[in-house]
């Protein structure tokens, strides 16, 4: 018997996505095809306006899975609700006759469109991240869910990445048995290392940077932005007084900042925006990877998954949606108190007493941790929610 064919609607190729995609081919427990929405990305880089400047990523997004690029007819392709606009979408899909789709993110004209078209005729189904990690007014909390469940009606099954974005749906009125969980995940392979190329090359870095042998280090990396917080990461740090290094990698509108706040500190590194085939080296950089933000919208944190992959020890804030599911305090890190200086001084004093062996004991826990949280098995039980889930709905 031929297996479903999954019809997968994103916008655009995107580093976390695409390793799935090619997981669920390999699988063959569904036959995939991706539909991307934005057509103005299949030749060139996209502009990131959290890093300020166009990015192009350097490793293969459509290697290894179908896909096609709908004609996004939009009049300003990509910004706000109406960026995506793609009227051949539904016709597309009915033409390959697809079992079964998956939608990825509902906020443009597009996806919610087939959405609501297809429901009733065939089974839709919704990924996303979206948490309630975000403190709102009651009266706006109330008319976000009102709305949610306005736009879940559409759907059959919802497959979330962990337990908070578990909580988001149930609260947005999607069943209990009508929710799974796939785990976020990244190529954890990629951030292996297996060959040790990667830590050569971080310990080269490291000393280029000036850092000693010995030296606890504390790393940084993700987009310069007020909702990651690297500026109270760097006040803590300042503050904390601790022995060793903190290298902050990326590129945003705090940069200048950052670095007039930092300038003649030779324990305060900066390296700017680094591409993916790079992030094994600059993870391994540091003993403790720290991701302090205060959001909103720090759905999960998809660093933190990199960083365990690297095995690296982690730290987060309450507010990073993927904590609750990913680090057991003190043992592969810690959770600690979002927007909160004297919180992040505490860890940093923590860390420094912990040293680099501790350290290194933890973030090979954390490696080991994350092995669960693989492309392969989010494509496993992506595959099973469209078989369990939706389709047995469907036909009865």
């Amino acid at each position: 018997m031929a297996v479903p064919r999954l019809a997968i609607v994103s916008t655009h190729p995107i580093q976390y996505y695409a390793p799935v995609f090619r997981a669920l081919t390999t699988e063959r427990l569904v036959e995939p095809r991706v539909f991307y929405t934005w057509s103005q990305t299949e030749h060139g880089a996209v502009y990131d306006p959290g890093f300020g400047c166009r990015i192009a990523w350097d490793v293969p997004l459509l290697d290894g899975y179908a896909s096609e690029f709908v004609p996004n007819v939009a009049a300003r392709p990509g910004i706000g609700f109406l960026g995506i606009r793609t009227p051949s979408l539904p016709a597309r899909i009915a033409a390959w006759q697809a079992d079964a789709i998956l939608v990825y993110g509902w906020n443009n004209a597009s996806h919610l469109g087939v959405m609501r078209h297809f429901k009733g005729r065939v089974p839709v189904l919704f990924r996303g991240d979206s948490t309630l990690l975000d403190p709102q007014p009651a009266w706006r909390q109330l008319a976000r869910l009102a709305l949610l469940r306005g736009v879940y009606r559409y759907v059959d099954a919802a497959i979330a990445v962990g337990e908070n974005s578990r909580d988001y749906f149930r609260a947005a009125g999607v069943p209990e048995d009508r929710i799974a969980i796939a785990p976020h995940s990244v190529d954890n392979e990629r951030f292996a290392d297996r060959d040790g190329a990667a830590a050569r090359h971080a310990a080269d870095w490291r000393r280029a940077l000036g850092i000693e042998p010995d030296a606890v280090v504390l790393g940084f990396a993700g987009k310069l932005l007020p909702k990651k917080a690297p500026e109270l990461l760097l006040e803590a740090f300042l503050a904390a007084g601790a022995p060793g290094h903190l290298v902050l990698t990326g590129d945003g509108v705090l940069d200048g900042a950052l670095r007039d706040r930092a300038a003649g500190r030779r324990n305060v590194h900066f390296l700017p925006f680094q591409n993916q085939s790079l992030m094994p080296s600059v993870y391994r950089i540091c003993d403790l990877f720290i991701l302090p933000s205060r959001g909103p919208g720090e759905t999960w944190g998809l660093a933190l998954n990199e960083a365990m992959a690297s095995g690296r020890a982690v730290a987060a804030t309450a507010r990073v949606g993927g904590a609750r599911d990913l680090i057991r305090q003190d043992i592969d890190g810690w959770v600690v108190a979002p927007d909160s200086s004297a919180a992040l001084c505490r860890l940093i004093e923590r860390a420094a007493t912990a040293g680099r062996a501790r350290l290194a004991a933890m973030g090979e826990g954390a490696q080991r941790r994350i092995a669960a949280w693989s492309t392969a098995e989010s494509a496993r039980r992506i595959a099973a929610a469209v078989v369990e889930l939706a389709l047995p709905a469907r036909a009865a």
